[in-house]
């Protein structure tokens, strides 16, 4: 489910779980461990990628709708545990936003160092509104460091997804890029960090990110329950049900 492709001391993990990179169990921890290990390996940076056209298509709902209580608090908490190893990595970390971000991707996107997108007719936003999801506090904090409370709160309370051009112009990516050029300057970004004085540019950069991890401070088993809660409402269940039946109708 995960190429790993060297570049120079940059690490490229590229997310390849066909047909659209969504979320599951076992795609959140492999991830999550890659990231984790990635430091100890030898890997100065990363990178995450996706496929042309997708970089991940959000959560795996027709997968996740399956899952008990137990085992959708278990998958939650997985989530929360890769974003926050995104988000506290010793090494600097790009997203290499290779299409269409919708949700969870959006979310895994937010807390990377640096965000490059392909240019086109792709859209990235944090649409969990309207698949009958509350967005958490931690996941409404990415967003809204990007680009602040006022809009963020808009996008969020509407789950909105918007244009590579629009998301470029909000500050939710830092670049676009033609495709095939995304993980390019992905990597070229990653270089020309890693080409500072790294003693000084990583214990700025962990002052500078500390906010982050202070983020995922008080994520707990009082968040992963309450989001199994969120998913088990009549309302949401609802909307899953009928998102998966769409997805169905289109293959």
């Amino acid at each position: 489910m995960i190429n790993t492709i060297a570049h120079d001391e940059v690490r490229e993990l590229n997310m390849a779980r066909p047909p659209a990179n969504a979320f599951d169990q076992d795609l959140v921890s492999a991830l999550d461990q890659k990231i984790r290990a990635a430091p100890g390996d030898g890997a100065r940076a990363l990178v995450i990628s996706g496929s042309v056209g997708m970089f991940t298509g959000g959560l795996d709902v027709p997968a996740l709708i399956t899952m008990d209580r137990a085992d959708i608090e278990k998958f939650w908490q997985s989530f929360f545990e890769l974003l926050a190893g995104v988000a506290t990595s010793a090494i600097p970390v790009a997203a290499a936003i290779t299409g269409h971000s919708p949700a969870a991707g959006a979310v895994l996107a937010s807390f990377c160092d640096f965000r490059v997108m392909a240019s086109g007719k792709f859209k990235i936003g944090l649409n969990e509104v309207q698949v009958g999801l509350p967005v958490p506090p931690a996941i409404q904090y990415g967003l809204k460091r990007l680009i602040g409370p006022r809009i963020g709160d808009a996008l969020l309370i509407a789950g909105r997804l918007v244009t590579a051009d629009e998301a470029l112009k909000l500050g939710i990516v830092d670049k676009l890029v033609a495709p095939d050029e995304v993980v390019p300057q992905a990597v070229e970004w990653a270089g020309e960090l890693l080409a500072l004085p790294p003693r000084a540019m990583l214990a700025t950069r962990e002052i500078a990110r500390r906010d982050l991890a202070d983020n995922f401070a008080d994520v707990g088993e009082a968040t992963y329950r309450s989001m199994a809660d969120a998913w088990f409402t009549d309302e949401t269940q609802a909307m899953m049900t009928d998102l998966v039946r769409r997805l169905a109708s289109r293959k």
